[in-house]
């Protein structure tokens, strides 16, 4: 298939697009900046600015990971629009691409969600039909959500991924974690109570490919492993696997104080499970957390 996607030089994306190209699947990149996205690319990849430029390509799916970090520094009124939009925007030019399409329109939008949808569920149990609580992290999933599902109008098949935490070594929040704890500097976040839904970033790239393939799929799915760990239990075994202490924990007020109402992403969470995934036969390659940091440490 010609697979057009947004996000392809990210965390997860680099990942999925190596697996795509193995594949034999022909790879349509929009970026920013083509020439240094073609520096970690297969060689074959064809790079553009914009999704509008792929109008000729006539692609046949979409696969859309694009948008600006949430959990970076404090949120500013500035830096939310920023956040949203980012997402907004890049679900726009797609859904865009759809319509001018016509006839030639591609036969689906797989677009990248996150656990936020949620908000702060405690510990709740949740599953795709779970409401969500209404707060920031929750409008920015459901404004990238809504923008998606406007392709169904135009007989396209969308399918949303509500990422849970992507864990693997080069990036996702092991990148921040990993130096604190290798220094015997790390600990719990508040209480640890809060819930960290995760997936490995190999099972989070077989996930999309689950989604783009599987043509009788659509709506929401969480994309995260079917055993998610409160926070001190994943500090607990992280601090373990490294054979270190993890006796430092971080008070709730102190990550207020210092991050605002971003803090919310750090002591909040949601026990949040896979079920369409697992009703639809996706078998977990890490089901268990210690079987995910074994591979990956």
């Amino acid at each position: 298939m010609r697979v057009l996607l947004t996000g392809g030089t990210g965390f997860i994306g680099q990942e999925l697009c190596a697996d795509l190209h193995a594949s034999g699947h022909e790879l349509l990149i929009v970026s920013r900046d083509p020439d240094k996205a073609s520096e970690v690319l297969p060689e074959t990849t064809l790079i553009r600015s914009t999704a509008a430029e792929f109008d000729e390509y006539h692609p046949e799916a979409l696969i859309n990971l694009a948008g600006e970090p949430i959990a970076e520094g404090r949120w500013t009124s500035t830096k939310k629009q920023r956040i949203i939009q980012s997402r907004v925007k890049a679900t726009q030019s797609l859904v865009s691409l759809c319509e001018r399409l016509g006839d030639h329109r591609p036969k689906v939008l797989v677009s990248a969600s996150a656990m936020g949808w949620y908000g702060d569920q405690g510990d709740r149990t949740v599953t795709e039909d779970t409401p969500p609580r209404e707060e920031f992290a929750h409008e920015i999933c459901a404004r990238w959500e809504a923008e998606a599902h406007k392709a169904e109008a135009l007989g396209v098949r969308v399918a949303i991924a509500r990422i849970g935490l992507v864990l693997d070594v080069g990036g996702g929040m092991l990148a921040r974690t990993l130096p604190v704890f290798k220094l015997g500097l790390g600990g719990k976040l508040g209480s640890g109570k809060q819930f960290m839904p995760w997936i490995h970033r190999r099972d989070m790239v077989r996930v999309l490919i689950f989604l783009l393939e599987r043509d009788d799929l659509s709506g929401p799915f969480n994309a995260s492993a079917p055993h998610p760990v409160t926070n001190a239990e994943f500090t607990r075994k992280l601090a373990s696997k490294l054979n270190r202490p993890a006796l430092l924990p971080a008070p709730a007020a102190a990550l207020k104080l210092a991050f605002g109402e971003m803090s919310r992403l750090l002591l909040t969470g949601a026990d949040m499970r896979p079920a369409r995934l697992q009703e639809a036969g996706f078998e977990f390659e890490f089901s268990r957390l210690e079987a995910a940091l074994a591979d990956i440490l």
